[in-house]
């Protein structure tokens, strides 16, 4: 299904066509021609200024050449008007018996209206979360696994074949460190002296783990050489991290497809291949006992370590060797990684690997996400899980849900700063944008049940050109630009376009309830109401698609 604003641009090329073939404009290469919405609805539905761009061309005004656009438009049923405004737009309105029809092709399309084919059956991998495994995830990173999913679930809507993966850091000397910190809260927890190491993981939690250990284990891990007790109990607080870490996920709605172990890395062979690989590109050299990446040399602006000088691999290390298997084991088309704002300095490398590997740098997107400011009480809280100040995933999840959680986190561009406003959050009035949205479904739900207690079992039958009022329209409206924010969203990788988006058409359903009367109890206006209707079940299927794309829930009832 081609999207309206390309509908359009293509019968401006087919008139701009027709009169250079009548003569009405001289022969020249027709420029892309741009549809877009105007800024002000008072200008139409759709605007272009294809026609200034064509007077040195066709060395007329614009607005001559608007005229003659118009002149040669081929007729089409979804165009209303078409208007010249200085100094040359073409401002475009659809016709109100078209916008009428597309409440039934929406009903038609039902789940699946608003899905786009721009993927085309494209394998797309999706890589977020990822947090070191080293503690529950705290509210802030909240917001990575949320954007990671929104793209996801904007791809897939957009017809994309879409993979979710996290991945596990298993591997390294975090874990090592985060060992080391959980065998210390270990011993205290039996009474023993210990104390914890600077740099290592101060949270609350590892006291709590501390006593599951004791609780499962016993004191065997004291018999054990110090640096045996370490990996041990590392191993263990690395399942009891991801147990948490998929606990929150589970309550976000968030599902993935793998949860992909670094040691595999090293385990299955694929380390060695990629240093095989490197080495056969001269992209390696030694320097101070450690072996280096020329990242350099592929247009990195500095070289990594792959291996330290006491053999153990680099951080860089395993993120050649993950991607590798991403695209040549595994044969993803277009690998997305959604990383912290703390990793913008890792970006230049990533693509200096890509062509070290003799791989396409444009397959491979990174997403850069500004950090999140949690705010309550009107206070900024602190976030380190190293100093252990921390809002925990699960309270504020606890605290405000996780259809909140979801929708604040996702209202903003990557790149913005977010600020997590916990008292709004949990405002159930229409300042909360979640609550508006949800509401507007509940309200949508309310109407068709009501219906049907009236007697209203089936409208099928009713006749859509009867919808002519403004505020009609105007839902309609908002409703036929669902499959144009799909495509958007997925384009870009800008979810936050749908928190927009159901807003606006919360707000379209609002006006439309509060200005039309929709179940009448009058006999002379059954066939109005079963439009009417008609055009409430439409509204349903879009807010209710947008919410399923956001991995919010659409309530029945509030």
């Amino acid at each position: 299904m081609k999207l309206l604003a390309d509908l359009l641009a293509d019968m401006i090329v087919c008139a701009i066509k027709t009169a250079q073939q009548a003569g009405d404009l001289p022969p020249f290469e027709v420029p892309a021609v741009s549809v877009q919405p105007p800024r002000h609805a008072e200008f139409g539905d759709f605007s272009t200024s294809v026609c200034m761009q064509m007077t040195r061309l066709a060395h007329l005004s614009p607005a001559r050449i608007a005229e003659i656009v118009i002149a040669r438009f081929p007729p089409n049923k979804m165009v209303g008007t078409i208007e010249v405004a200085q100094p040359g737009f073409l401002n475009f309105r659809l016709a109100p018996d078209w916008l009428a029809e597309q409440v039934d092709e929406i009903n038609a399309a039902g789940d699946r209206w608003g899905r786009v084919d721009l993927g085309q059956g494209r394998r797309v991998q999706v890589e977020y979360g990822s947090a070191n495994p080293t503690g529950p995830l705290h509210a802030g990173f909240g917001r990575n696994v949320v954007l990671g999913d929104g793209i996801a679930n904007a791809l897939e809507a957009a017809g994309y074949r879409v993979e979710r993966e996290y991945y596990v850091n298993d591997a390294g000397t975090q874990v090592l460190k985060f060992g080391e910190s959980l065998l210390v809260r270990y011993r205290q927890a039996l009474g023993l002296e210990a104390e914890l190491p600077e740099d290592g993981y101060h949270g609350d939690y590892l006291v709590a783990w501390a006593q599951e250990v004791i609780a499962a284990e016993g004191r065997r891990y004291l018999d054990l050489p110090e640096h045996e007790a370490q990996l041990a109990l590392g191993a263990w607080g690395i399942e009891r991290a991801l147990r948490s870490i998929r606990e929150d996920c589970e309550r976000l709605n968030i599902h993935y497809d793998r949860w992909f172990s670094e040691k595999t890395l090293y385990q299955d062979g694929t380390f060695d291949k990629i240093m095989d690989k490197l080495r056969q590109v001269d992209a390696l050299y030694e320097k101070d006992g450690a072996l280096w990446f020329s990242a350099t040399r592929f247009g990195g602006d500095k070289d990594e370590v792959m291996v330290r000088s006491n053999g153990l691999p680099g951080y860089f290390a395993s993120d050649i060797a993950y991607h590798y298997d991403k695209f040549v084991s595994r044969g993803f088309d277009w690998v997305i990684d959604v990383w912290g704002a703390d990793h913008q300095g890792h970006v230049p490398r990533m693509f200096a690997m890509m062509r070290a590997l003799g791989l396409d740098p444009q397959t491979l997107t990174l997403i850069i996400y500004q950090m999140v400011t949690i705010i309550q009480g009107g206070n900024t809280v602190i976030l380190s899980k190293r100093k252990g100040t921390l809002v925990y995933l699960k309270e504020l999840l606890d605290d405000v849900g996780p259809d909140a959680t979801r929708f604040f986190l996702l209202q903003r561009s990557a790149d913005s700063q977010m600020d997590f406003d916990i008292d709004l959050a949990k405002k159930q009035s229409d300042e909360n944008p979640v609550y508006y949205v949800q509401y507007a479904h509940a309200r949508i739900a309310s109407v068709l049940r009501v219906a049907q207690e009236r007697g209203w079992s089936d409208w099928s039958d009713g006749d859509v050109h009867l919808l002519t009022h403004p505020a009609e329209l105007a839902l309609i409206r908002k409703m036929i630009q669902l499959p144009e924010v799909v495509t958007r969203a997925a384009t870009e990788l800008t979810p936050h376009h749908f928190c927009y988006y159901a807003q606006e058409l919360a707000a379209a359903f609002h006006t439309f309830y509060q200005e039309c009367r929709i179940v009448s109890s009058e006999p002379g206006d059954a066939a109005l109401t079963k439009a009417r209707l008609k055009l409430v079940e439409a509204a349903r299927h879009t807010l209710a698609n947008t919410l399923h794309i956001l991995g919010v829930a659409a309530p029945d009832r509030m």
